[in-house]
């Protein structure tokens, strides 16, 4: 196996590296601050991205009409009775969650990281909406506290990206990317596997296009069909339009994607999981942690790796 994957495993596991960063387990815990998104308040278009219904991110015990700090507090006492956790990271979650005025955004952060409990913040967004300020800021926060990036890049097809009304390029990932690891702050990046269009080639491309890039880590998540989306809405009508992949044939698909991922890549998460009222298709049974059993074995059998193909 490559000497770059800092693991015991095959691939560049998320669990391993938070481990060798705080020394224990650190849980992170889901934060809806109330933000919105260029691409559904008119700034940039309407209605949101095809695939998109907000409400498939959030986990019960969070939302807007609690503070930050109840919160945490929520989901601190969700996890504790099932792991024994000593430090948490707030995980801003929910919508675009850069998206807004530098000094009220500092404040959020800054209430999220005054609770006794929280050793950093990992902040979900899009790569347009990262202005250099408040870039600069987080730098700053950085320096004490441990803070993440987390861009929704989804594709790194142009293509894809428009024909999904995303509202950015590939281009604008590329940019967001090297403006963050320029201030030395963490960042990870979601790709969806499986959109309209897109081949098994093309699909492979994106684990080469990422490879090429200073990323810390690596989000896929399988294209889920989820009620209130405009997919959704298309399914119900041409359900020929999409190709969803059966259990097996992603299992396959991530062993294929790893083997072309730079091996110094640490891979955060391999499926999604949709809620299960909100879930059209595909409907696999499986819980996160029975699919990555799948894939470790996959692996095993096909003796292969992450980065095995790499350049």
């Amino acid at each position: 196996m490559d000497s770059r994957i800092n693991t015991d495993k095959r691939y560049n596991d998320y669990s391993s590296y938070i481990k060798r960063v705080f020394g224990e387990r650190v849980q992170k815990v889901s934060i809806d601050a109330g933000f919105t998104c260029p691409n559904r308040d008119g700034t940039k278009g309407r209605g949101g991205c095809h695939f998109c219904n907000n409400s498939t991110f959030n986990p019960s015990y969070c939302g807007p009409e609690s503070s930050i700090t109840a919160q945490i507090d929520k989901g601190i006492s969700f996890f504790r009775d099932k792991y024994r956790t000593q430090k948490y990271l707030a995980y801003f979650q929910a919508y675009t969650n850069t998206y807004g005025e530098t000094d009220h955004l500092m404040e959020m952060y800054g209430e999220a990281l005054n609770h006794p409990e929280v050793t950093g913040i990992v902040l979900g967004t899009r790569p347009d909406c990262l202005a250099d300020d408040l870039l600069d800021e987080l730098a700053k926060v950085n320096e004490k506290h441990y803070v993440a990036i987390e861009l929704g890049a989804e594709s790194t097809n142009n293509k894809t990206l428009e024909a999904i009304n995303r509202g950015h390029s590939w281009e604008d990932t590329v940019d967001a990317v090297y403006r963050v690891k320029k201030r030395g702050i963490p960042v990870g990046m979601h790709i969806i596997l499986g959109l309209p269009g897109e081949s098994r080639e093309d699909l492979l491309e994106h684990s080469k296009k990422v490879s090429e890039l200073p990323v810390d880590f690596i989000k896929t998540h399988q294209l889920q069909i989820v009620k209130g989306s405009r997919f959704g809405w298309e399914y119900e009508k041409n359900p020929e339009k999409f190709r969803l992949f059966t259990a097996g044939e992603f299992i396959d698909l991530i062993v294929d994607f790893l083997e072309f991922l730079n091996p110094g890549i640490i891979v955060e998460r391999f499926i999604s999981q949709a809620p299960h009222d909100l879930l059209i298709a595909p409907r696999w049974g499986l819980k996160n942690f029975e699919f990555v059993a799948k894939v470790e074995k996959r692996l095993r059998e096909r003796d292969t790796w992450q980065g095995r193909f790499s350049v």
